[in-house]
């Protein structure tokens, strides 16, 4: 069939139908990709290489397709960063400038067209205007209008149309960029471009407009309100959308609250900043891009851009505000502590909140009720049954100076009250038709919020205004109230829009939704097309809480007129602060919250909202105590200060958690220091209110050239001075904050921080907020109280900070506190404070204000007052006021606290002080002999001698020390630095005194409570110390757990240990003193008490230091105790206690020739002669913790065989073996238990150590024979070894070996005189000793026991005189040793023909030493003597001399333990740090007199902190002739010696205790049998030395630091914790003056609770009679004594258990055989635990290592101070009776249980139970 032909109309409806059908199908494919526009066919974008960074966004709306894309015209390039656009606008979109640029009055006009591309949304604008004006030299305002219509403007009370001129001088230049159109603002200055709109195009659609920035930074900061969980913006693809939302805080991006279209953004470090601002209101977002760029997207009004130029943040704020509108000054009393919840249930509870706070002290002002006060939640309405006294609730309050505070909703409920009556709020506001409407503009529109169905009241409309006021008088004439808190204005709707639904248009759904919450409009608020007087919801939304602020101000000036009130806001807008406070909305209890608090706070300080807080503790979610505890420490320093918490959860405020909880004692701290600084904090809010500018301020405002500042956010300032860093995180006492480049000092103690410019480790336990004060600024303060209405009746004071310059400034404005217009009407003080030149001047700027209560200024703080204030002189008007002022200078802070002032507030005064230096400040500049003023002044020093105290150096520093550290470097175990020496301020030196020009500092955190600091020559090797210490291979401390801090002041150069716990500064050495050279070097450390204990060796006449300006010199001597003359013994450690009682120690591990003076500041110095400074710090923080961690670095105490806690006897003077026989059967005969006897020289053929001399020829048998009878003998060894013999072995052997120290650089042995004389002489003995000396003497060679040869030589020596192979009958079979001479001494100064080193043997400094003027060599070798270490390095002895004695001894006993194959015991006279780790030690040649007594218990206490606690003096007296009552009261103290020895001198009368008569023998066996008795006590003690560290010789003050009496006791002492000896040392006394401390004690002979305490006492102390006392709560193991330990190790033990007031006593005993070697190490041994508690004695083995071989059983158990009659004791094992034939004693009178007869074995477990 044919084809059929169609008409002309068939034709023509085909092709018709197919052009419906194409463009059909275009728009589904362009609805489909949610296009409302049409693309052209002609349009072709251009896509030029743009960086990805500058992408702008061309698919805000949804997901990138390329489709999409290309509809758009845009440009389509997919990245692997998802996050940036894939879809980005071409450079031919937006519009071009149409014509020419046209000047106007204000600036300029121009015509903008758009360029043909296709439309996002539709409804394109395609002529739009362009409006730019210079309004002011640093604003430029440019606006972007439809010409033709119409549009909504924001009608905002102060941004409004411009009617001024173009400013002249502009410091900006606007370029407009034709084609595409651009605007582009310079800055003037530098040509830097600010603010360029070319990187993106511009949109100008009836729905959706558009503008990118480019910007000069990444530095912004600011828009709202959102989360910003930083207050730098992150610039990586962020939208934050910006529209009210009723939706509380959270992680993620929400619109939240309020709308702030406020940018600021930091240009660079000069400070240069700007702000842009685009008055808006419509729903938009803002993104930020790493361009870096901006763009806002806003669905409707117009584009209105402010461009605020300022040199500084701070500027542009100040910019900002006087544009939008100055914050409003707040009521004083709204700036006091705030408390509120929502639902406390009742008026009753909320009182009973009231009340508690009240009764703690807590600092707090006002009350506020949530909507739970209400009826129903009806506003203007009150529960009358859960609320009834409302009415009555803020007269309550008013009583105690406190203010009530009501909450108002907008929405008002449509329901009747609950009485049936209607509700008259909604039916007057219904009458005026103050509602919003819906979009008929006629019918109110319903929604639902708190009370149910609700109408919105429209507060843009006047008669709205005048009906809320109006309800507002009419609810305050039933309820009295003080302050409005505004909620729930988004506005806020519990349904989508209304209850009729929202229609559907283009403003419900409008074409682009920016990304906020739920991406609907009308989500939890009301629809956009209702109609309020302002113009369409859509349009006004984001004022609604805005408008009612304003609305609520009308209201407080009618209810309070002339005054201030209060007004606090939820929802916010551009310029809302003139109004309103805010606070950052229904916060959750969670630590994010808390930190994140922060960043808004700074970002509404931007916003001209300074009044802002975040809810204290958490809106939401339970609290927890920590979190809240440091929420309220934080929270105090919020501008607007309040706790606040919902319903459902836990009461939160501060009384809750307990009067006496740290939450409360840190509150209320916090707290008053808020109250304190009202004045300040006032006063910024006062600036804010007249200049803009912010209250709570970024670091980065005032410290903007750091670029360290630019992020800190976890830190804030109060103003320019006050910088607050609180602790953010859980379960932290340490925080990371940064320290700006300013001086600061602490809040707390005044004193001023080291750090600057840095990162610290800032310690805040669970109490403590970082709080420093800013150098340079005066703070007014005022005496807080716990409400204002008091504190602004307290007295004022200042706070000046001094800054480098000595000068500081500030303001004060102060008014009535309440009244409103007091600045337009000045009625107010304002006063200017400045510091310069120690003159303060307070300039009263205006003083129109007369304050009722007579305030004066009564105290000046001045923080940085380098010397002290010694008077005060007030002037007014130049007449000076005479007036009795106080001045208190601390000189540790460097404050002065000047009270007693009374300046009247509103006058002007100059206030001038002078300074001083105290004279407990001077430092020593001319330690050398002899200082004259010429000597003084050339080392640029200060002379003024003082005649009142010869003793305070009249030559004294004057400027600071000449070294200082550029930067320091931090790794997280410890801190390194460089110091460099300042040429210019180097004093005079000679040769080998000039400071090194370059030093290192190296600090290490090793342990938690330990830390080393060590100075250094980095470029020229030094001699260090070759001591060991036991250091961690690498530091195992950490930042949370480390008990201190450190810090370095840069300039001067110093050092600053901190104790974390209490913020004592332990170690302080910024001082003048700090020098370091070749052969001087010197450094200072103020201390933290007066009370410090050790260095050594030296005899001290008190245990504690005398502060008194005393210098004591160390290097080891043969020098008899005297006063002030360096001893033996070389210990470079103390002990300080800090004024709370902490303990911390202090060793300087160097060697050299050294003193230390101690001066009242308190302040020590060391001045060392050579080596390296090398400090370590031990903190405790208790004194036995003290020593057990400066034991455990140097090394434990040794563990001395059980025999050798035995007494002992020597002389020096034996003529023959046959005397010491003697001696030894007439002890025996006597029966005093006695276990070791020596032999001194005299057993020596001529004095040569190995060898045995004529008259002694029968020793080596006598020591067989005494030993047989389980007695021990030691012998004495000297080191000095005689080189006159022709065949001495002993020096032969060491010749071949290389063992003596020789001449430098040559193969010389050095010769000198010691006890050794020559062979072949006939020696006159009547001569005397130093005489025979000179004239019979040998060359004397000395061992260098560093080298491996010689501590070879040295054990074979003492191996074969103890074995002697050749001779058996000649071996010397002696248990201990005993090495004298080891300093090593010489009787003559240096060597026999003179030293050959003056340089070294006369250094440029001597120390105080004895005999100074002869230089080092007194009595020892010379110093030039060439030694060489172990590892071969070569040591000079001028370094080296004072570690000669520890040198030699370690080699000692382990020839002495291979000799014997047993402990033994070395006894060393000459000892170093560690020495006490192979040895004991005895005080010395000390002489017969009574003061040796009181000398050698505060010897012993030194030696136990210093590691050596087998320690004890000469009993009776070494030198001159003992007597008979000395002696005697001498066997009674060293019975308690731990080394319990009567030694004497040749020619002097014998003193042994069978050398006087009958009764003496009695007392000392009697005494000597309790000594016994307690040796498995003492025992135990020794292990507790020798395992932990503990000390044995105990100060009473190491029990009972918290006593302060204690810290001066040294004429008593402990056995450890539990046994008091409390001596006679005065002669003639038969009662000695005894402290007892807090505790219960018995006394030991008696057994009875002596019944007192905490005091002191006479005790009856008869010739025969010590004083002992057992304390409470131990239990003391001990032994029935016998003659020797031999034969008491195999007695019967007992237990004596001494209960405290708790009935609880406890003890240990540790066993062994006595004598094995390393027993403890190896675990040969047994240790038992006694625990008593109530009635019940527990006996358990902790670990069983040995077995007794003597069947030891304890036999006997005394129990003292049981309260009660016991009738019987059981015994039990494993919880079973055992059968116990025992006996059972009860004293009543003494409270005395006495168990007998008993068999528990040694070794097992028991318990007795008594009852």
């Amino acid at each position: 069939m044919g084809k059929r032909k169609f008409s002309g109309l068939e034709v023509t409806l085909i092709v018709l139908f197919c052009l419906v059908a194409i463009i059909a199908c275009v728009l589904i494919g362009l609805l489909a990709s949610g296009q409302s526009g049409v693309k052209t066919t002609e349009f072709s974008p251009e896509c030029p290489n743009i960086l990805i960074a500058e992408r702008i966004d061309c698919i805000p709306d949804q997901v990138a397709t390329k489709s999409t894309c290309t509809l758009r015209g845009c440009c389509w390039s997919p990245e692997s960063d998802t996050s940036a656009p894939w879809c980005f606008f071409s450079s031919n979109h937006g519009y071009k400038v149409d014509g020419s640029t046209r000047s106007t009055q204000a600036g300029f006009k121009t015509t903008l067209t758009r360029l043909p591309s296709p439309s996002l949304f539709g409804n394109d604008i395609n002529t739009v205007l362009l409006t730019g004006e210079y309004q002011t030299p640093n604003r430029f305002r440019f606006k972007i209008t439809d010409p033709q219509t119409q549009r909504f403007e924001v009608p905002h009370e102060h941004v409004r149309s411009f009617t001024g001129s173009a400013a002249s001088n502009l410091n900006y230049k606007v370029d407009v960029k034709q084609n595409p159109f651009g605007i582009v603002v310079t800055r003037v200055s530098n040509g830097r471009v600010l603010f360029d709109t070319t990187i993106g195009p511009l949109q100008y659609a009836d729905q959706f407009l558009q503008l990118s920035i480019k910007l000069p930074s990444s530095n912004i900061y600011g828009v709202g309100e959102h989360v910003h969980k930083q207050y730098r913006h992150d610039v990586n693809w962020k939208t934050w959308p910006m529209f009210s939302r009723d939706i509380g805080p959270s992680g993620a991006m929400h619109n939240l609250y309020g709308v702030q279209t406020f940018f600021l953004c930091l240009e660079d470090s000069t400070g240069a900043s700007f702000g842009v601002f685009l008055m808006n209101s419509n729903a938009m977002e803002f993104v930020v891009q790493p361009a870096p760029a901006v763009t806002y997207r806003t669905i409707g009004g117009i584009l209105d851009f402010y461009i605020l130029l300022g040199n500084t943040p701070e500027q542009v704020v100040q910019e900002y505000l006087k544009l939008v509108g100055l914050p409003a000054l707040p009521s004083y009393w709204s700036l006091g502590f705030q408390l509120s919840r929502w639902n406390y249930g009742s008026l009753d509870e909320v009182k009973r909140v009231v009340e508690r706070n009240r009764a703690i002290g807590l600092p707090y002002d006002a009350q506020i009720t949530d909507i739970d006060y209400m009826e129903e939640k009806k506003d203007f309405t009150y529960d009358k049954v859960k609320f009834r006294d409302l009415p009555n609730f803020a007269a309550y309050m008013h009583n105690y100076g406190q203010k009530y505070i009501i909450i108002l909703d907008p929405a008002i409920s449509i329901q009747n009250l609950v009485d049936g009556s209607p509700y008259g709020s909604y039916v007057r506001g219904e009458s005026k038709k103050v509602w919003v409407n819906e979009s008929d503009g006629v019918t109110a529109l319903l929604g639902e919020v708190w009370p149910g169905e609700s109408v919105f009241p429209d507060f843009t409309n006047p008669d709205c205004t005048s009906w809320w006021v109006e309800e507002c008088k009419l609810f305050y004439n039933v309820v009295p109230y003080d302050g409005i808190w505004i909620d729930m204005n988004e506005v806020s709707n519990f349904i989508k829009g209304s209850k009729n639904g929202c229609a559907q248009n283009d403003l419900n759904y409008p074409p682009f939704t920016p990304s906020i919450l739920d991406k609907l409009m009308f989500s939890k608020t009301i629809c956009m097309d209702a109609v309020q007087k302002w113009g369409k919801h859509y349009d006004v939304h984001s004022l609604y809480g805005y408008s009612m602020a304003i609305s609520t101000q009308q209201v407080i000036k009618a209810l309070f007129p002339g005054k201030r009130s209060f007004l606090i806001s939820r929802s916010t807008f551009v310029g809302s602060g003139k109004h309103t406070g805010h606070w950052l909305g229904d916060n959750a209890a969670t630590w994010d919250h808390l930190k994140w608090a922060i960043p808004g706070m700074l970002d509404f300080n931007l916003f001209g909202i300074p009044y802002i807080g975040a809810d204290i503790c958490g809106f939401f979610d339970n609290t927890t105590e920590e979190l809240c505890r440091r929420w309220m420490q934080v929270g105090a320093f919020y501008p607007f200060s309040r706790n606040h918490n919902c319903e459902g959860f836990i009461p939160q405020d501060p009384a809750v958690f307990g009067p006496d909880s740290v939450l409360v004692k840190t509150s209320k701290y916090y707290l008053n220091i808020r109250y304190t600084l009202l004045p300040y904090l006032y006063t910024l809010f006062y600036k804010a209110h007249t200049q803009g500018g912010t209250v709570v301020r970024p670091v980065l405002h005032e410290f903007y050239s750091d670029d360290v500042t630019w992020s800190v956010d976890r830190q804030f300032l109060w103003g320019p001075g006050l910088l607050i860093s609180p602790v953010l995180e859980p379960s932290v006492d340490a925080i990371q904050a940064y320290i700006p480049d300013a001086v600061w000092y602490e809040y707390d103690t005044g004193a001023k921080i080291s750090m600057r410019k840095q990162w610290t480790s800032m310690y805040l336990p669970a109490d403590k907020l970082g709080l420093h004060l800013r150098g340079g600024y005066i703070y007014p303060t005022q005496q807080p109280a716990n409400t204002t209405v008091a504190s602004r009746k307290n007295p004022m004071g200042l706070i000046i900070a001094l800054d480098d310059n000595n000068a500081a400034s500030g303001d004060l404005f102060w008014d009535d506190g309440e009244s409103t217009d007091t600045v337009e009407s000045k009625a107010y003080i304002y006063y200017e404070f400045t510091v310069s030149n120690n003159v303060l001047q307070m300039t009263a700027i205006n003083s129109n204000y007369a304050d009722p209560n007579n305030l004066k200024f009564e105290e000046i703080k001045i923080l940085g007052a380098l010397q002290e204030i010694t008077a005060v002189t007030v002037s007014q008007n130049n007449v000076v006021e005479n007036s009795p002022l106080n001045i208190t200078y601390y000189p540790l802070e460097k404050v002065a606290h000047i009270t007693g002032l009374q300046l009247e507030l509103g006058k002007s005064y100059t206030v001038k002080w002078t300074q001083q230096l105290s004279v407990n400040e001077r430092f020593n500049c001319y330690p050398s002999p002899n200082p004259t003023q010429e000597k003084c002044e050339q080392l640029g020093c200060v002379w003024e001698q003082l005649t009142s105290n010869l003793d305070i150096p009249p030559c004294f520093y004057s400027s600071d020390n000449a070294y200082s550290v550029d930067k320091v470097e931090y790794t997280s175990s410890g801190l390194a630095a460089n110091l460099t020496l300042n040429s210019a301020k180097t004093r005079a030196n000679e040769n080998f005194t000039t400071p090194i020009s370059t030093l290192r500092l190296e600090v290490k955190y090793h342990l938690n409570h330990m830390l080393q600091f060590k100075i250094y020559d980095y470029q020229n090797a030094r001699y260090e110390v070759p001591v060991p210490l036991n250091l961690p291979s690498s530091p195992t401390s950490t930042d949370k757990e480390r008990l201190y801090e450190v810090s370095v002041q840069k300039k001067p150069f110093g050092i600053q240990v901190r104790r974390k716990s209490t913020g004592t500064v332990i170690w302080d050495s910024q001082l003048p003193t700090f020098t370091f050279s070749d052969m001087f070097i010197q450094i200072s450390t103020r201390l933290t008490s007066q009370y410090i204990y050790g260095f050594g060796e030296t005899e001290h006449t008190m245990f504690r230091r005398n502060m008194s300006w005393h210098t004591w010199g160390m290097f080891t001597r043969d020098q008899p105790p005297a006063y002030k003359l360096n001893s033996y013994g070389y210990q470079p450690f103390y002990m300080a206690l800090e004024e709370d009682g902490n303990a911390h120690g202090v060793l300087l591990l160097n060697s050299n020739a050294m003193d230390v003076t101690f001066q009242p500041t308190p302040a020590l110095t060391y001045r060392t002669t050579g080596g390296i400074l090398d400090f370590y710090v031990v903190l405790g923080p208790t004194p036995e913790l003290v020593v057990q961690e400066y034991t455990a670095l140097i090394g434990r105490p040794v563990m001395p065989p059980y025999w050798s806690l035995g007494f002992q006897l020597c002389r020096y003077g034996y003529r023959n073996d046959s005397e010491i026989a003697q001696l030894v059967e007439g002890m025996k005969a006597a029966g005093i238990p006695y276990d070791v006897q020596y032999a001194d020289i005299d057993y020596m053929e001529r004095q040569l150590d190995f060898t045995i001399g004529t008259r002694f020829a029968g020793l080596p048998a006598l020591i067989n024979r005494i030993k047989e009878e389980g007695m021990r003998f030691i012998i004495i060894l000297d080191p000095a070894i005689s080189g006159n013999e022709t065949n001495y072995p002993t020096f032969s052997r060491g010749v071949q070996d290389d063992v003596f120290i020789k001449w430098p650089n040559t193969n010389d042995i050095i010769y000198s005189k010691v006890w050794p004389f020559l062979p072949n002489v006939q020696i006159n003995e009547s001569l005397p000793e130093q005489t025979q000396i000179q004239i019979y003497g040998a060359h004397a060679a000395f061992p260098d026991f560093f080298r491996n040869s010689t501590v070879g030589w040295w054990k074979r020596e003492i191996l074969e005189f103890y074995n002697n192979p050749t001779n058996l009958s000649r071996s010397v079979k002696f248990d201990g040793l005993w090495i004298d001479m080891n300093e090593p001494a010489a009787f003559l100064n240096g060597a026999i023909d003179g030293c050959r080193n003056d340089l070294l043997n006369m250094p440029p400094y001597i120390p105080h030493l004895g005999y100074r003027s002869d230089g080092l060599s007194v009595k020892t070798l010379c110093m030039e003597g060439q030694q060489y270490l172990p590892d071969g390095t070569p040591v000079r002895h001028y370094d080296v001399h004072s570690l000669y004695g520890w040198s030699q001894t370690k080699p000692t006993l382990d020839g002495l333990q291979s000799a014997t194959k047993e402990r033994g015991i070395v006894i060393t006279r000459s000892t170093y740090p560690s020495s006490g780790r192979w040895a004991g030690h005895w005080l010395g040649d000390n002489t017969a007199a009574w003061d040796q007594l009181a000398k050698s218990v505060i010897g012993m206490m030194e030696f136990s902190l210093f590691g050596i606690s087998y320690t004890g003096a000469d009993i009776c007296g070494f030198l001159k002739d003992s007597e008979y009552e000395l002696c005697l009261r001498w066997m009674q103290l060293g019975a308690f010696y731990p080394y319990s020895r009567n030694h004497n001198q040749k020619g002097t009368r014998r003193q042994d205790p069978v050398s006087w008569n009958s009764t003496f023998e009695e007392i000392s066996r009697n005494v000597l049998n309790i000594r016994y008795t307690l040796l498995p006590y003492l025992y135990t003690l020794m292990y507790d030395a020798h395992a932990h560290g503990s000390t044995v010789i105990r100060p009473i003050l190491h029990e009972f630091v918290e006593d302060r009496t204690t810290w001066e006791i040294d004429e008593q002492f402990l056995w450890g914790p539990a046994l008091l000896i409390s001596p006679v040392m005065q002669q003639n006394a038969v009662r000695v003056n005894a402290y007892l401390p807090n505790a219960r004690w018995y006394d030991y002979y008696t057994d009875e609770d002596i019944g007192f305490r905490g005091q002191f006492r006479l005790l009856p102390a008869p010739l025969e009679h010590i004083n002992l006392h057992i304390r409470g709560g131990y239990i003391l193991a001990w032994q029935r004594p016998a003659n020797t330990t031999f034969y008491s190790r195999k007695n019967p033990m007992g237990l004596t258990v001494a209960l405290n007031d708790t009935l609880f006593a406890e003890g240990q005993l540790y066993w062994d055989d006595g004598v094995h070697i390393d027993a403890y190490e190896d675990g040969v041994y047994l240790l038992t635990s006694f625990t008593a508690n109530q009635n019940v004695l527990d006996i358990m083995v902790l670990h069983h290592g040995y077995t007794d071989p003597n069947n030891l059983m304890f036999t006997e158990i005394k129990v003292l101070g049981v309260p009660t009659s016991v009738q019987q004791v059981t015994v039990s094992q494993n919880g079973r009776t055992i059968a116990s034939s025992h006996t059972v004693n009860y004293n009543d009178t003494k409270k005395l249980l006495t168990i007998t007869e008993l068999q528990l074995e040694l070794g097992k477990n028991y318990t007795a139970q008594w009852s």
